[in-house]
């Protein structure tokens, strides 16, 4: 990580905060980094959202690539910064002629030259990728790449509303060097924004599935398509790039679920590590019956994206054009939910959406949304709706002590008491063979019992750039087959 670079600053600014805390970075090929922009950039180009734009596009000639594309996202934006090193006809395209658009040249030896930045806030929408190209040296014996989209880049992205807030403040002040009457107007726009992101209503910090769960489809849909439209390009050696970049592609697609989920934990500051214990306690409890590692797999990672099935909506009409089936293919049998019909865009992720989907169904059939009984409940719904309720309980139960730890990475279990466990253990026994299952609910009291005695559960947050292994050959299988429509005699 190159010294003095805006990537190295925020790295240092993190770990010198309370609690020392980390970034969640991973390697990325040039192709992921344009499809990811250009997802988040297309945001910009949808809704009204006046943000603030700062970014650094390396060369002159990158920029150029994308200068007709900035002139629609000026037109909707209070102010575009780009930083490049200057190249023949960096300044003079129409785009860079416009009255909110500024460029700055980057000096040769200025460490930005090396990295590719999109900052994006406002007060209802931010997003940011933050990356710095890898050295000669890093890419080992092979050497750099001989086509341009295999190059690769070192950070991380992220819809986090204080990081994306703090990598603008860098860039203000790293673009200070060069022209401080500009620094002066982007952190008077931005002091603004803050203090409206701040305000009642805005929804930079509450996940939504029309405002941030569109987007986070949109992202998977980019990531898709670039992929596909790789085949053409022969001279990149196409028979050997695929399962590489193919891999990245689909560890994206991942993380954009996951960085969700991850932004609807840090808004509920009553249980701020509900995915991560829900996940933990579900794998636990999958442990304790003996089941094979995939379903373990299968397990966390519903547990980590739980909450998405309920993700609210800003508005009451569910936009059901919104969900692709594929030609040739069943329907999802079960009823439409916005936040798992997000999820069913990556096809990868079927059996994880069915497993959300029905993690509201009751043992005796009177649950929600299909009003599905006993075994024909998939059994990971069955386990994640238990310890969910469970954690949520006990959350509650310890809503004292998590608000005095306010600010750190704190979840229930690591201040609840044997009393607090037992009180929320006790909450779910009355729907034992009602709700629950009660082979699972009897199963689920031994292990609270155990924690109850001092057994430890490792909860530690998701490393949101390294789960794809959390995806098998199992995770798109189809746990409930639709039921043919019956015909009249």
């Amino acid at each position: 990580m190159l010294p003095g670079s805006i990537l190295q600053k925020l790295k240092d600014r993190v770990t010198s905060m309370d609690g020392g805390g980390t970034l969640n970075l991973g390697v990325y090929y040039k192709n992921t980094l344009v499809a990811l922009c250009h997802a988040l950039e297309d945001a910009l180009l949808e809704a009204d959202y006046s943000s603030l734009v700062i970014t650094a596009f390396q060369r002159g000639q990158w920029y150029l690539q994308e200068a007709d594309r900035y002139s629609d996202i000026a037109k909707r934006s209070r102010h575009v910064t780009i930083m490049a090193s200057a190249d023949s006809s960096f300044a003079e395209h129409p785009t860079s002629q416009l009255p909110n658009v500024s460029l700055v040249s980057l000096r040769d030896n200025d460490p930005v030259e090396q990295e590719w930045h999109l900052i994006i806030v406002s007060p209802n929408y931010t997003a940011m990728v933050l990356c710095q190209e890898l050295s000669d040296a890093d890419y080992g014996p092979e050497g750099p790449p001989a086509h341009d989209l295999s190059r690769k880049f070192y950070g991380f992205w992220t819809f986090e509303p204080t990081l994306v807030q703090e990598t603008a403040r860098l860039a203000i002040a790293h673009i200070e060097d060069y022209n401080r009457d500009l620094a002066i107007q982007l952190d008077q726009h931005f002091q603004d924004i803050v203090a409206r992101s701040q305000a009642d209503g805005a929804l930079c910090g509450v996940p939504t599935t029309d405002n941030l769960g569109n987007i986070v489809g949109q992202v998977v849909s980019y990531l898709q398509n670039s992929y596909q439209g790789l085949s053409g390009h022969a001279e990149i050696g196409f028979d050997a790039y695929p399962l590489r970049l193919g891999k990245n592609l689909v560890s994206n697609e991942l993380q954009a679920f996951l960085r969700m989920a991850q932004l609807i934990d840090q808004t509920d500051l009553s249980n701020p590590m509900a995915a991560a214990e829900v996940a933990t306690l579900a794998e636990s409890l999958g442990q304790l019956l003996d089941l094979p590692a995939w379903q373990l797999h299968r397990l966390r990672l519903a547990g980590l994206l739980h909450r998405i099935a309920t993700l609210p909506s800003v508005t009451s009409t569910l936009q059901t054009a919104a969900v692709d089936v594929p030609s040739g293919e069943v329907a999802p049998s079960c009823p439409l939910l916005p936040g798992t019909q997000i999820l069913r865009k990556m096809n990868r992720m079927k059996a994880i959406a069915t497993i959300l989907t029905h993690q509201s169904e009751a043992w005796d059939g009177s649950g929600t949304p299909a009003g599905l009984s006993g075994d024909a409940i998939p059994l990971e719904s069955r386990i994640l709706g238990l310890v969910s309720c469970f954690q949520e309980q006990l959350a509650t139960r310890c809503s004292a002590a998590l608000a005095a730890t306010s600010g750190q990475q704190t979840g229930a279990l690591d201040v609840a008491t044997p009393e607090d466990l037992a009180t929320a253990l006790a909450e779910c026994q009355p729907e034992d063979s009602l709700r629950w299952d009660p082979k699972l609910l009897e199963a689920f009291s031994l292990l609270v019992s155990g924690l109850q005695q001092g057994l430890s559960l490792s909860v530690a947050l998701p490393r949101v750039s390294s789960g794809l292994w959390l995806l098998d050959s199992h995770s798109d299988e189809e746990l409930i087959n639709p039921q043919p429509a019956s015909t009249s005699a």
